[in-house]
């Protein structure tokens, strides 16, 4: 297992101001403390798409190289996933929490993006800022990962920072670092294959989740208090409101995106 350096730089895309007056998520991102929580309680809901899906929610892109792995033709490339009007993609989350319960291991041990068919999988994920594992499962295929802290998106004017952007030209693992400084939303892309694209959330703290293919979310063993609950759709940005959690209560809080806002 090969292991880098991230390489620092700075990108501008799409919606990018030189001159951006720090926004809620470019502020120094704080302290979090891990506690025993002996009585959290539980706030869960659905995030849900209302109106007409975008004509643009798909986008065929072309495919022209590596057509023996990649496909042939056009990769649907699913922007607005959206299933019996549940929104999925999204993430959730808590906002400012300053301590809590502990980061459990990842499923798989480790944290992970896989390259596979010419795919990231998965699409989106959280992950604890630190080390994660790059995989590149198709032979002969050379895959450049890049991955971007995502500046400004709660004011919805997005400068793009290189974490790190490597080439990757033989199946195996790399160890690189999502050490996000200012923001906690990551995009990451392949250099090589224009169609590659995904997501990643890498908050100081373990309150943040991807909801299920139903929309669906449940975050646990939150301290009794009151917070400000987010969720993330990377194309919507962010919506939020209050929730009050109650010692070994539950609390249910739905989200509702459209593309007419």
């Amino acid at each position: 297992m090969k292991s880098r350096l991230p390489v620092a730089g700075l990108i501008l895309g799409a919606f990018v101001s030189m001159a951006v007056a720090a926004p809620a998520d470019a502020a120094k991102r704080g302290k979090y403390t891990e506690v025993d929580v002996a009585d959290g309680g539980t706030v869960k809901g659905k995030v849900s798409f209302e109106g007409a899906v975008p004509a643009d929610a798909v986008e065929g892109i072309l495919i022209t190289k590596n057509a023996d792995v990649c496909g042939e033709g056009e990769r649907e490339v699913v922007w607005v996933d959206v299933k019996d009007g549940a929104l999925r993609g999204v993430f959730v989350f808590i906002a400012k929490i300053k301590e809590g319960k502990k980061w459990e291991k990842p499923e798989l041990g480790d944290y992970l993006v896989t390259q596979k068919g010419c795919r990231f999988r998965p699409w989106a994920q959280v992950v604890r800022p630190g080390p994660i594992i790059i995989r590149n499962s198709d032979a002969g295929v050379l895959h450049n990962i890049n991955a971007r802290e995502l500046i400004g998106v709660e004011k919805g004017r997005v400068v793009k920072k290189t974490l790190f952007n490597f080439g990757q030209p033989d199946p195996g693992d790399i160890v690189d670092k999502i050490k996000p400084r200012r923001s906690s939303y990551i995009g990451i892309n392949c250099e090589a294959h224009n169609f590659m694209f995904g997501f990643i959330m890498a908050p100081t703290h373990p309150y943040a989740v991807v909801v299920g293919d139903d929309g669906s979310y449940s975050i646990d063993n939150l301290p009794p208090g009151k917070y400000t609950l987010k969720a993330w759709h990377p194309r919507y940005g962010i919506k939020k409101t209050k929730i009050t959690v109650a010692a070994k209560g539950m609390v249910e809080a739905n989200f509702a995106f459209s593309d007419s806002e």
